[in-house]
């Protein structure tokens, strides 16, 4: 339904993605014409990375952002309404986070040493926290590879300061925040910080405010 119009988009710019996730609205994200998170069983997903590039006419646009891995965008084709994308797991100083690659050429070789190496390392959080990603190298090795980083729900993260933690992220290379995201499950009982928070400081620091709903179920609808 949605592939002639984004078919449009990409040609107009010449697929740049930055573009592009920078016209999505807050509208977009909340009627779920758009979801620019979710994951498969590429990492600790439950559905199947295929059915979902098939199943992804009936929206706007998607990105399936398996944790720090692009092995499903290696082994599968792709439609022009899907935005390339990985999660990464990395700390910044105390504060532990996930970090969002949108439109990255999973083909890029600076990408490489960032990626796991392992499926234990897509998939078990008692691994994944003890990420060695160095984020600064890592954010310019996103941007090398033709992307944008983004703080993934950050509302979770455990700054004293989430205005301080901002402002370093963006003096490290930061693109976006993820502004549209429902903090269900886990992610609701260990918030820190408000929607509103994150939105507010997101708009001070010049971020581009993307959405998704960390989905890790069978089917891209509810």
């Amino acid at each position: 339904m949605y592939n002639n119009f984004i078919t449009n988009i990409f040609k107009k710019t010449m697929r740049n993605y930055k573009e592009l996730i920078k016209s999505f609205t807050e509208e977009d994200y909340k009627s779920g014409l758009v979801n620019l998170h979710i994951h498969t069983n590429y990492s600790d997903g439950k559905g199947d990375f295929a059915k979902f590039i098939k199943d992804s006419g009936k929206f706007k646009a998607i990105s399936i952002s398996d944790h720090n891995t692009i092995q499903g965008y290696s082994e599968n084709e792709i439609n022009d309404n899907v935005i390339p994308a990985v999660e990464f797991d990395v700390w910044c100083g105390y504060i532990f986070m996930h970090l969002l690659a949108y439109g990255i050429d999973f083909k890029s070789e600076e990408l490489k040493p960032f990626l796991a190496k392992s499926k234990k390392e897509t998939e078990m959080d008692i691994v994944r926290i003890f990420a060695k990603r160095d984020i600064k190298k890592l954010i310019t090795a996103i941007h090398n590879a033709g992307g944008i980083a983004v703080i993934a729900h950050p509302a979770c993260c455990w700054a004293f300061s989430l205005d301080r933690f901002f402002k370093k992220l963006k003096s490290l290379g930061l693109d976006g925040a993820e502004v549209y995201y429902p903090y269900s499950r886990h992610r609701g009982v260990i918030k820190f910080h408000t929607v509103e928070a994150v939105k507010k400081f997101a708009q001070k620091y010049d971020l581009i405010m993307t959405g998704g709903t960390d989905l890790h179920t069978e089917k891209l609808f509810n």
